[in-house]
Formats: structure tokens, C-alpha cells, sequence
């Protein structure tokens, strides 16, 4: 049995660990030096995140093939259907599937990258078995898919009027958090992509207010980049370049090695939040440190970069606060929010896709259908 782990270490002779997805290529054993070049620009093709993925979905299904005494690779198309198969029928203590389709569909395409990096065909013809078995599971999962709630605006209002505070050290991570929130919301941003922002990216602007670049996003992943533009504010509550200027100020004492002093003095200095800052001359930053940081016990703020985990946790924590229930939210009701409110808004996708940066308006439609049903619907005008 071939015993292959992340996910296969058939790629190139002598280079080491593959790129997931890519296909043997054949040739001479390279030298070190070059072998070494050529691992690290395969690697750069598809995401770190994709990598492990991958790696993680390989090694089970080699491990459940040991385990069975079925060949790993080439994997015959039965073994896959059977091992999709018992994964999807896999329940959690309280009834419900373990794995979502989602996932499978994911571990599906594992196996065929790593049959392609090896230099084989895929299970079945071109992967097709797998596919006819995901659709076959897609028929039996009943249940809707489970989305968090979107955040609206008037959600967004309850949140930041909760968190505002200008004691010490609360009024740290609530300067850190409205800016969180505001830049998510109006920017219609993944959490991974605000987790993602360095101080670079915040860029002034005196007639639209804040454009943030983002450099690479879900469904950039040759880094294209995206410009979001966050505009002036009519409330000083809800004015997202306000909340991303006051946080900023605390960062600039921070990373002035300035100190607790420093950081007290600035928050001491921050001003009414009832009142705007926006409008102020602002100069860019070359500075490539992280955005939105971590923070520590008593208003430190750390120097590393706030995760797209802790995104939604903090969103979460904020929602109770403010007695929403917790529950219902995640980071992506920042962005889900954005696209219902701009539908209940009356704006089209295709307004709204400039600030999302879907491609189509399919996803869209989910919000669309599922969040403001009353849009553009004809039960309006019946006269009930």
C-alpha cells in the first residue's frame, strides 16, 4: 500500500513536499538549488489554506484505506464512492451529519489533486464517480444549509452603542472592535480579508473618505487586488472612516514605542466619539504591520495579527453584549449584512457587487431570496 502524506511526495524527484492539484512533471532529477526554486513556485499555486486542506484530507483517506486494507493510490473509483459514503453517513451524538457537504465536496477534490500530482487519473473518468456520488448525497441531506443571520444596519446601531466606552482599558478593544465592525459591514468583507489588512492598506481619501485595498481575497488568489471604498459617515457612530481613524490613532502611539503611557494618553486624547474626525488631513503609511491586532489583559495591544477566527468570536461576544443572540451571528453577518441591507435599499447587484466582489449574481440571489423576500415582489402590489 502507498503510504503518502501531504499529499503526495511523487511531484518531482528529489524536490520534496508537492503542490496539491498540479500534475507530475516528468525530467531529469534537478539540483538542490533548483529543485528547491521549483517546489516553492508549485507551492505558491494554490493557497496555503488549500495545502492543509488537502494534506489533512489525504492523510484520512489513506489512513481509512490502511485501515480497510483498500490501495490509497491509485484509488479504485468504488473505494472513493465508499469512503464519500460512510463520511456522509457519519453523525454527530446529537443526530445530526457530521461532515457537510461542503466538506466532502472539498475531500473529493483532494483525492483527485493527488492522483493528478502523482501522475495517475483521477478515480473513475476524470473524476466523474466522486461527482455523481457528492450529487447523490446532496438528494439525501434534506436540511437547509445553515447560514448565520445578516447583520443590519439598525443590528450594526444596537452593537456599537453597547461597546462604546472611554474608560480604560475597555475603550481600547472598543475603538479596536467599532472599527472591526464598520469596515466589515461597509466594505461587505470576508473576516479573512479584514484579518488580512496592514496599515498599508488604509488609504485617505478627502473626497470619498477611506479606500481600503485588499490584496487578496477567497476568490482572488492570484492577487489581483480589490479597492473598497468606506465613505464619509452621516452619523459619527456608524461613519466607518471615523471608527478605522480613531483606532489607528491608538496604533500610531503603540507602534511609537511609546508605551502603556503613550496608549493611555492617546485614548485620553481621543476625543467625543459623537463628534467626526474623518475630515481631517490624513497622511498614508508605508507600514506593513497588521491592522487589527490581537490584544492582552489590560488595553495591550499585541503585535500580531487578529485572526479570522477571532473576528467572529468577537462579533459574537459583542452580539450578546448588545442581547442579540449570539448564536445566530458570525463573521459572515458583517457581509451578508452589507448585500440584504443594499437590497432592502433598493440597490441592483450589480451596485452591489462592485463592493462584494462576486462575480455573479448567484450567491447573491441566496441573500436576496432568503433576507429580503419582499424586494421587488409582487405580493406588495396585490392589495392584501
Amino acid at each position: 500500500m502507498t503510504d503518502l502524506s501531504t499529499p503526495v511526495r511523487a511531484l518531482l524527484p528529489g524536490v520534496g513536499e508537492p503542490a496539491a492539484g498540479l500534475p507530475a512533471l516528468p525530467g531529469a532529477v534537478l539540483a538542490a538549488a533548483d529543485a528547491e526554486r521549483v517546489r516553492r513556485t508549485l507551492d505558491g499555486s494554490v493557497s496555503a489554506a488549500t495545502r492543509r486542506a488537502y494534506a489533512s484530507d489525504w492523510r484520512s483517506f489513506s489512513a481509512w484505506c490502511a485501515a480497510k486494507g483498500y490501495v490509497a493510490l491509485p484509488a479504485a473509483p468504488e473505494t472513493v464512492i465508499a469512503y464519500l459514503s460512510e463520511a456522509a453517513a457519519t453523525v454527530r451524538p446529537d443526530g445530526t451529519p457530521a461532515y457537510a457537504v461542503s466538506t466532502l465536496t472539498r475531500r473529493a477534490a483532494a483525492l483527485n489533486a493527488a492522483h493528478a500530482s502523482a501522475g495517475v487519473p483521477a478515480p473513475g473518468a476524470g473524476g466523474q464517480v466522486a461527482r455523481a456520488a457528492l450529487r447523490a448525497i446532496r438528494r439525501e441531506r434534506t436540511a437547509a444549509p445553515r447560514r448565520v443571520d445578516p447583520l443590519l444596519t439598525d443590528d450594526l446601531k444596537l452593537i456599537l452603542r453597547s461597546l462604546a466606552t472611554p474608560a480604560w482599558p475597555g475603550a481600547v478593544a472598543a475603538a479596536r472592535d467599532a472599527a472591526v465592525l464598520l469596515a466589515g459591514f461597509a466594505g461587505a468583507f470576508r473576516r479573512s480579508e479584514l484579518a488580512a489588512l496592514n496599515l498599508s492598506d488604509v488609504i485617505p481619501s478627502r473626497h470619498d473618505g477611506v479606500h481600503l485595498r485588499v490584496r487578496r481575497s477567497k476568490t482572488d488568489q492570484e492577487g489581483a487586488g480589490l479597492i473598497k471604498a468606506l465613505p464619509f459617515g452621516h452619523d459619527p457612530l456608524t461613519c466607518a472612516p471615523c471608527a478605522l481613524y480613531r483606532w489607528m490613532d491608538l496604533l500610531e502611539a503603540v507602534d511609537g514605542d511609546g508605551g502603556r503611557v503613550a496608549l493611555m494618553r492617546a485614548v485620553r486624547g481621543s476625543g467625543d466619539p459623537g463628534t467626526h474626525l474623518c475630515r481631517r488631513e490624513r497622511a498614508r503609511t508605508d507600514s506593513e504591520l497588521p491592522l487589527f491586532r490581537s490584544l492582552a489583559g489590560g488595553g495591550a495591544v499585541k503585535a500580531t495579527r487578529m485572526s479570522g477566527h477571532a473576528v467572529n468570536e468577537m462579533l459574537k461576544r459583542r452580539a450578546a453584549a448588545a442581547g442579540l443572540d449570539p448564536t445566530r451571528y458570525g463573521g459572515h453577518s458583517l457581509r451578508a449584512g452589507f448585500v440584504t441591507q443594499a437590497f432592502r435599499a433598493g440597490a441592483d447587484s450589480r451596485a452591489i457587487r462592485r463592493q462584494t466582489g462576486h462575480k455573479s449574481d448567484t450567491v447573491l440571489a441566496v441573500y436576496d431570496r432568503e433576507y429580503a423576500p419582499l424586494v421587488g415582489n409582487a405580493v406588495t402590489s396585490i392589495g392584501l
